[in-house]
């Protein structure tokens, strides 16, 4: 797996950067050798986040996690990425290497059901992203579905966990 790792308002010692090769490396049973892990480390004043996202095949696994320093948040950022792998091994057997999951055939996990419960029709509106931003809002949801008037595209913005928001824009 290829490692890169990037510093938000910090400079990476070698040390971490050490211990983060070799925290995921125990990861790379369950990808190819195309695999890409990003890393990125922000630091706040009181807390340190640590952003772990592994891209392989089409799939994207992503883990976040705040500590009061950087090589705690790394070390549960990867136990988390390591539990949402193993929850979801029978699913991603078939994307990923199968043999990987063999070491956790014992251990039972509870099925997540993907059940659909409610489906809702509506029409896609077009409007700027300031626009969709304050329908959000007004109707109260975390995220909204609009057709950009700028590109014609649908795009979805959406209120992150840190009161900020985020536009997904579809790549082809």
């Amino acid at each position: 797996m290829k490692i890169s790792t990037t510093g938000r308002k910090v400079s990476l010692k070698p040390a971490f950067i050490e211990r983060a090769d070799k925290r995921l490396s125990k990861l790379d049973k369950f990808f190819s050798d195309e695999a890409a892990a990003q890393v990125t480390v922000t630091v706040e004043k009181d807390w340190q986040t640590v952003e772990i996202t592994v891209r392989d095949k089409g799939f994207v696994a992503r883990a976040e996690k705040s500590a009061d320093n950087m090589e705690d948040a790394l070390d549960a950022a990867v136990e988390i990425l390591t539990k949402q792998i193993v929850k979801n091994r029978k699913r991603l057997e078939t994307k990923l290497y199968k043999a990987a999951f063999d070491d956790y055939a014992g251990i039972e996990q509870e099925e997540e059901s993907f059940a659909v419960v409610r489906e809702k029709h509506f029409y896609v509106k077009p409007a700027s992203v300031d626009e969709a931003i304050l329908q959000m809002n007004l109707i109260g949801h975390s995220f909204f579905l609009f057709r950009n008037v700028d590109s014609d595209e649908i795009n979805v913005v959406y209120r992150r966990k840190n009161g900020t928001y985020g536009l997904l824009i579809p790549k082809e």
